[in-house]
């Protein structure tokens, strides 16, 4: 992982003659995949209340809109933290908003595994989704800005893989716990439901995610806008070779210097609904990406099977099954990224989402009610199952990942983390529509609720073909010529070295 820093977050002393190109990339891996651990924080908390769903509404006499509520609570929270951490991150730098997150994530770990009403498990889960949403925009951005460029798009999808693993360890937790307990509302350990050590196991990855945290070094474009040049520079002899350090430093002044001289500031502010044209494009990436309803297979999916005739135990089964499947596409954009492109991925992933989903949509359209229980009779079963997972594989080597590597890459350096902040928030806001109303929909019509998410699924094939920018292999300097201010010439970057 990460080297061991001197003072001042600097990197111990390297030898004179530096790091050869193994070494450096080595460290670029293990200082990204660190900061990616925050991802693994969102996997988990987002996910870790699957197995709980039932067990929640029972323990504490929830409605269904009740219980979206509070499932969907800590999105709330999310959103939050994500405004703000754009802020925080500019004044305090990205390492220690990454401390505070851990901790906020902490603290709500040991609330809600202790809850004594439906109120106040929803307050913990609003603290720890602050927690959360700091973590979602400080460790893209802190990837993104210590990456070399022909390697952040795959650097940049730890933060996917992250997740995912996240999401699987919440659910293999859960259903290990359920398992052991005999269900999930069962005594269990000191006679604690099982449940409630559901959400204590979070306690274990946010404090490693905080030891990680302070073992890394500062961002670069950070230290450099600090006119801490010299700390600067040896977190970049960590992370390229000797020889391009010094463009590499020119060229983060010189933003910083434009920025200045433009008395730009970071400003949000434009001509299209009051912002810049590339924080909508941001924003829109965050709101389709959940839209197309994916967070309700990870928050729901347990629910959602045992609705239509899966036993409570291969719910959970299935739950896990389908997390590994995601893992295993968030491989296969790792590898495709930097070779094909951003834009092609996106494309193809929106077609398979909308197969999937329509899919679905059908499938359920074909269920029939037996004994008040509802069940997919004959093929249609396999058949949603299948389509599920084809929605998850769509969605894990395009949507999931790449909208985390755009949202580190596409915005000037200028209002990077704020506009990342404000994607991100809106982003926990799209999410936390989607989970608190699918309860309620779901109880309405799931193929109405499956239908609307492939007409949103279909619409972000044609968003990504009319406005999304292709940014494979662009320093994140260079992205700033893809949205040049109104009335200015459009420059064509120079092509990556």
């Amino acid at each position: 992982m990460a080297e061991q820093l001197g003072e001042g977050g600097a990197p111990a002393a390297a030898t004179v003659a530096g790091p050869n190109a193994k070494a450096l990339n080595r460290r670029v891996v293990g200082l990204a995949a660190a900061g990616a651990v925050g991802g693994f924080l969102f996997g988990f908390d987002s996910s870790v209340v699957n197995g709980a769903v039932d067990a929640i509404e029972d323990e504490f006499g929830l409605s269904a809109a009740a219980t979206g509520f509070a499932i969907a609570s800590a999105l709330l929270g999310c959103a939050i933290g994500a405004e703000l951490a754009g802020r925080l991150a500019d004044r305090w730098g990205r390492i220690p908003v990454m401390l505070l997150g851990a901790a906020l994530f902490l603290v709500s770990s040991i609330g809600s595994g202790f809850a004594f009403a439906g109120w106040d498990l929803t307050i913990w889960r609003i603290i720890g989704g602050i927690g959360i949403g700091i973590a979602s925009v400080v460790a893209p951005a802190y990837i993104a800005e210590i990456s070399p460029r022909k390697q952040r798009g795959r650097l940049a999808s730890l933060q996917q893989l992250a997740i995912v693993f996240g999401i699987f360890a919440a659910l293999l937790s859960d259903a290990l716990f359920a398992t052991a307990a005999g269900g999930a509302g069962e005594p269990f350990w000191f006679g604690l439901e099982a449940w409630r050590w559901m959400f204590l196991a979070c306690i274990v990855p946010s404090l490693v995610y905080g030891l990680l945290a302070l073992r890394l070094p500062e961002s670069p474009r950070f230290l450099l806008k600090q006119g801490k040049e010299e700390v600067a520079r040896s977190v970049l002899a960590q992370i390229q070779p000797a020889d391009e350090i010094d463009r590499s430093v020119r060229e983060i002044q010189d933003t910083i210097a434009n920025d200045k001289l433009a008395n730009r500031k970071g400003a949000l502010r434009g001509p299209v609904l009051g912002l810049r044209p590339i924080v909508w494009i941001g924003i829109l990436l965050s709101v389709f990406q959940q839209f197309v309803g994916i967070n309700v297979i990870f928050y729901y999916s347990t629910t959602l099977w045992s609705a239509v005739g899966f036993d409570e135990s291969n719910s959970l089964l299935i739950s896990v099954l389908t997390s590994v499947t995601n893992i295993a596409v968030t491989f296969v954009a790792i590898a495709l990224v930097d070779r094909v492109g951003r834009r092609p991925l996106l494309l193809v992933g929106s077609v398979g989402m909308t197969l999937a989903l329509a899919t679905m949509a059908v499938s359920f359209g074909n269920a029939v009610t037996v004994d008040g229980e509802l069940s997919l009779p004959g093929a249609w079963g396999p058949t949603a199952l299948v389509a599920a997972n084809v929605f998850v594989i769509a969605f894990g080597f395009s949507w999931g990942p790449l909208v985390w590597v755009l949202l580190g890459e596409i915005f000037p350096n200028s209002i990077r983390a704020r506009a990342l902040g404000l994607a991100a928030s809106a982003q926990w806001i799209a999410n936390f529509l989607v989970t608190v109303s699918f309860p309620v929909m779901s109880d309405f019509s799931l193929v109405f609720t499956y239908g609307m998410y492939a007409t949103f699924a279909a619409l972000s094939f044609f968003f990504v073909l009319t406005k999304v920018p292709e940014t494979n292999g662009m320093s994140l300097e260079q992205s700033e010529t893809l949205f040049p201010p109104k009335g200015s010439a459009r420059k064509k970057p120079a092509a990556a070295e």
